[in-house]
């Protein structure tokens, strides 16, 4: 059985809930992909566990063709090896930003990133980590 939701919080707040949207809207032009957008934000929620956001990130990762035996694995991804050098720097990052309040975002999660993107897909990337941290909270918050 699942919690009753508490506030509509789209549409109460719509001015701040078009900014979320929007972000997402841009991130979709982002040179990242969406396929690593949409694993890193599956990743997230499975840390914050938001089933909201866990089944519609899998879902839109299934649709995509992403191997059930990836997603599968992914809470594992770092003694898995089915995912890339690239994923794994994402990752990484994804879950440094994700416990800020402990990692405090480390030059050793930080630095390997730029081998495998450019400044600008780094910062998109931190844009998606930053959008989907709001979005679980929301989501987990008001019980979505």
């Amino acid at each position: 059985m699942s919690a009753p939701k508490r506030l509509p919080y789209n549409t109460l707040s719509p001015d701040a809930y078009q900014g979320l949207i929007a972000t997402k809207n841009a991130l979709e032009n982002s040179p990242l992909g969406k396929a690593l957008i949409e694993l890193v934000w599956l990743r997230m929620s499975q840390i914050n566990g938001c089933a909201f956001c866990l089944e519609m990130h899998a879902k839109a990762l299934r649709a995509d063709g992403m191997a059930e035996a990836k997603l599968d694995g992914l809470a594992g991804w770092r003694v898995s090896e089915r995912f890339s050098a690239r994923e794994r720097a994402a990752l990484a990052w994804t879950e440094s930003l994700t416990h800020v309040d402990t990692t405090h975002a480390p030059d050793e999660d930080f630095e390997p990133l730029s081998a495998h993107f450019s400044e600008v897909e780094i910062s998109d990337l931190t844009f998606a980590i930053a959008l989907m941290s709001a979005f679980n909270r929301l989501a987990i918050g008001m019980r979505q």
